[in-house]
């Protein structure tokens, strides 16, 4: 039987260290608790997330090694910039994040569910009412073709989820959302467990330890001030 420490209902900010997480299942930190706005910024300041499903309680993890992008080396392959040289795809900041959100939301082949219910679309929508979460969206001629959300405390970014509606729409907006976060002096993406996709896109594995700390001084420094919806996006 896994035994984990239960969150405080009353203390949002305090969370057991990240260093004992679970080795299996990895980053396996904490239960219970709440998505409110000040948990969700002092959990992601402190290099923990949320991830559970529906019918689970909510479910706090510190995975290690990390996985991150450096904002300044995404990769983009020969054949994709072949097609956006052919496309009339353009980038936008903020201006459809319910939208985005609600398409990472839903089902995907070979998935039976997801992790991203009504209850944790309400809590990020909430942070991004408060200025802290944020969608770079892809489109083409009005359609929304593709797009990526995150969370920023300070100067950190951490991915949260990304979708494609054409091939290679979810590429496209991770690329430009890391444009725009280097612009701003922010060093990495947080994109929290390593997979493939990611990797062949020129993520890195950290551990746990310097990702934390790194982590926590990076959401302790001034962020980006102003509204993304103000600021165009490149297409990379």
């Amino acid at each position: 039987m896994i035994h984990l420490p239960q969150l405080h209902p009353q203390r949002p900010g305090l969370f057991p260290d990240p260093e004992t997480a679970l080795t299996e299942p990895n980053g396996l930190l904490a239960w219970g608790g709440d998505l409110s706005a000040e948990r969700l910024l002092a959990a992601y300041a402190q290099g923990v997330f949320p991830w559970y499903n529906e019918e689970e309680p909510i479910l706090w993890w510190s995975p290690d090694p990390r996985c991150v992008f450096h904002t300044d080396a995404i990769h983009i392959s020969r054949s994709l910039r072949k097609q956006l040289d052919k496309s009339h795809w353009r980038l936008t900041a903020d201006t459809s994040f319910s939208r985005v959100m609600r398409a990472c939301a839903a089902p995907r082949n070979g998935q039976p569910g997801t992790w991203i219910g009504p209850e944790m679309i309400a809590a990020y929508e909430e942070l991004h009412r408060r200025g802290h979460a944020h969608s770079v969206e892809v489109w083409d001629r009005g359609s929304l073709v593709g797009g990526i959300y995150g969370v920023a405390v300070g100067r950190l970014f951490c991915g949260e989820s990304m979708f494609s509606a054409r091939s290679g729409g979810s590429k496209v907006a991770l690329a430009g959302l890391c444009r725009l976060l280097h612009g701003w002096g922010f060093p990495f993406l947080d994109a929290q467990v390593t997979n493939d996709h990611l990797l062949s896109m020129g993520a890195v594995e950290i551990a746990r330890r310097p990702f934390v700390a790194q982590a926590r001084k990076l959401a302790a420094m001034p962020g980006m001030v102003g509204s993304w919806v103000s600021h165009p996006v490149a297409l990379p």
